[in-house]
Protein backbone atom coordinates (compact mmCIF):
# COMPACT_ATOMS: atom_id res chain seq x y z
CA UNK A 1 0.00 0.00 0.00
CA UNK A 2 1.89 3.09 -1.09
CA UNK A 3 -0.15 5.24 1.18
CA UNK A 4 1.22 3.12 4.07
CA UNK A 5 4.98 3.46 2.84
CA UNK A 6 4.87 6.96 2.99
CA UNK A 7 3.17 6.82 6.03
CA UNK A 8 5.98 5.05 7.25
CA UNK A 9 8.90 7.60 5.37
CA UNK A 10 7.22 10.33 7.55
CA UNK A 11 8.00 8.43 10.62
CA UNK A 12 10.85 7.58 10.06
CA UNK A 13 12.07 10.95 9.58
CA UNK A 14 9.91 12.52 12.88
CA UNK A 15 7.21 11.49 15.46
CA UNK A 16 4.06 11.94 14.26
CA UNK A 17 0.25 12.41 15.47
CA UNK A 18 -2.44 11.25 13.87
CA UNK A 19 -3.91 14.65 13.23
CA UNK A 20 -0.51 15.38 11.53
CA UNK A 21 0.11 12.02 9.60
CA UNK A 22 -3.54 12.40 8.09
CA UNK A 23 -2.79 15.94 7.22
CA UNK A 24 0.03 15.23 5.47
CA UNK A 25 -1.18 11.87 3.13
CA UNK A 26 -4.45 13.65 2.28
CA UNK A 27 -2.48 16.78 1.15
CA UNK A 28 -0.48 14.38 -1.15
CA UNK A 29 -3.57 13.11 -3.04
CA UNK A 30 -4.73 9.92 -0.86
CA UNK A 31 -7.97 9.43 -0.25
CA UNK A 32 -9.55 9.55 3.19
CA UNK A 33 -10.72 6.05 3.88
CA UNK A 34 -7.63 4.88 2.61
CA UNK A 35 -5.54 7.36 5.14
CA UNK A 36 -8.12 6.26 8.33
CA UNK A 37 -7.06 2.61 7.80
CA UNK A 38 -3.22 3.12 7.87
CA UNK A 39 -3.46 5.21 10.79
CA UNK A 40 -5.59 2.95 12.45
CA UNK A 41 -2.91 0.18 11.18
CA UNK A 42 0.14 2.57 12.55
CA UNK A 43 -1.86 3.10 15.65
CA UNK A 44 -2.15 -0.32 16.19
CA UNK A 45 1.48 -1.35 15.63
CA UNK A 46 2.33 1.87 18.11
CA UNK A 47 4.37 3.28 15.25
CA UNK A 48 2.06 6.37 15.90
CA UNK A 49 0.97 7.57 19.66
CA UNK A 50 -0.77 10.81 20.07
CA UNK A 51 0.87 10.97 23.79
CA UNK A 52 4.10 9.61 22.79
CA UNK A 53 4.32 12.65 20.03
CA UNK A 54 2.80 15.35 23.15
CA UNK A 55 5.58 14.47 25.11
CA UNK A 56 8.44 14.45 23.07
CA UNK A 57 7.18 18.09 21.51
CA UNK A 58 6.82 19.58 24.79
CA UNK A 59 10.27 18.24 25.51
CA UNK A 60 11.77 19.76 22.37
CA UNK A 61 10.14 22.69 23.75
CA UNK A 62 11.79 22.87 27.30
CA UNK A 63 12.90 26.19 26.97
CA UNK A 64 10.49 27.84 25.88
CA UNK A 65 8.03 30.29 28.54
CA UNK A 66 5.32 28.77 27.30
CA UNK A 67 2.61 27.91 30.42
CA UNK A 68 0.61 24.57 30.88
CA UNK A 69 -2.24 26.29 29.90
CA UNK A 70 -0.15 27.60 26.60
CA UNK A 71 1.18 23.89 26.16
CA UNK A 72 -2.31 22.22 25.94
CA UNK A 73 -3.62 25.15 23.60
CA UNK A 74 -0.43 24.30 21.35
CA UNK A 75 -1.55 20.36 21.48
CA UNK A 76 -4.69 21.10 20.93
CA UNK A 77 -4.27 22.84 17.84
CA UNK A 78 -1.98 19.87 16.82
CA UNK A 79 -4.94 17.39 17.15
CA UNK A 80 -3.75 15.76 20.48
CA UNK A 81 -6.90 14.90 22.69
CA UNK A 82 -7.06 17.16 26.10
CA UNK A 83 -6.53 13.74 28.02
CA UNK A 84 -2.90 13.11 26.09
CA UNK A 85 -2.11 16.36 26.50
CA UNK A 86 -3.12 16.88 29.91
CA UNK A 87 -0.96 13.49 30.57
CA UNK A 88 2.02 14.40 28.68
CA UNK A 89 2.44 17.92 30.65
CA UNK A 90 2.04 16.20 33.80
CA UNK A 91 5.17 13.53 33.07
CA UNK A 92 7.33 16.66 31.37
CA UNK A 93 6.34 18.89 33.82
CA UNK A 94 7.94 17.75 37.15
CA UNK A 95 8.55 19.52 40.64
CA UNK A 96 11.54 21.50 39.49
CA UNK A 97 10.69 21.95 35.43
CA UNK A 98 7.74 23.62 36.63
CA UNK A 99 9.31 25.75 38.97
CA UNK A 100 11.45 26.51 36.44
CA UNK A 101 9.44 27.46 33.75
CA UNK A 102 7.38 29.31 36.16
CA UNK A 103 10.51 32.12 36.37
CA UNK A 104 10.98 32.40 32.84
CA UNK A 105 8.15 33.01 32.49
CA UNK A 106 7.54 35.55 35.10
CA UNK A 107 11.07 36.77 33.27
CA UNK A 108 9.29 37.08 29.87
CA UNK A 109 6.23 38.92 32.24
CA UNK A 110 8.73 41.18 33.10
CA UNK A 111 10.12 42.39 29.74
CA UNK A 112 6.61 42.50 28.48
CA UNK A 113 6.26 45.86 29.72
CA UNK A 114 3.45 48.53 31.08
CA UNK A 115 0.57 46.04 30.60
CA UNK A 116 1.98 43.06 32.75
CA UNK A 117 3.49 45.42 35.51
CA UNK A 118 0.06 45.25 37.42
CA UNK A 119 0.58 41.56 38.04
CA UNK A 120 3.99 41.85 38.78
CA UNK A 121 3.76 45.07 41.57
CA UNK A 122 0.68 42.24 42.93
CA UNK A 123 1.52 39.58 44.40
CA UNK A 124 -1.73 38.39 44.62
CA UNK A 125 -3.12 39.19 41.39
CA UNK A 126 0.16 37.38 40.06
CA UNK A 127 -0.44 34.23 41.93
CA UNK A 128 -3.87 34.43 40.15
CA UNK A 129 -2.72 34.71 36.89
CA UNK A 130 -0.18 31.73 37.24
CA UNK A 131 -3.29 29.89 38.59
CA UNK A 132 -4.92 30.57 35.51
CA UNK A 133 -1.78 30.02 33.35
CA UNK A 134 -1.85 26.36 34.82
CA UNK A 135 0.75 26.41 37.04
CA UNK A 136 0.19 24.40 40.08
CA UNK A 137 -0.46 25.96 43.74
CA UNK A 138 2.86 23.71 44.71
CA UNK A 139 5.06 25.85 42.06
CA UNK A 140 3.20 28.78 42.80
CA UNK A 141 3.76 28.53 46.52
CA UNK A 142 7.35 27.73 46.05
CA UNK A 143 8.19 30.63 43.13
CA UNK A 144 6.66 33.17 46.08
CA UNK A 145 8.92 31.37 49.06
CA UNK A 146 11.67 31.17 47.34
CA UNK A 147 11.86 34.99 45.85
CA UNK A 148 9.97 36.57 48.75
CA UNK A 149 6.83 37.82 47.09
CA UNK A 150 4.23 39.27 49.34
CA UNK A 151 0.61 38.99 49.44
Amino acid sequence: MRAEKTALRLIARAEQCQAGLTRKLERRGYEPACVRAVISRLTEMQLVDDGRFARLWLESRSHLTRSPRQMLVSLSSRGIDRDDATAAIKAVLNEENELSLLMRYVEKLNKSGKSKQKYLDDGRSLKYLLKSEGFSVLAIQQYFEVYCHKE
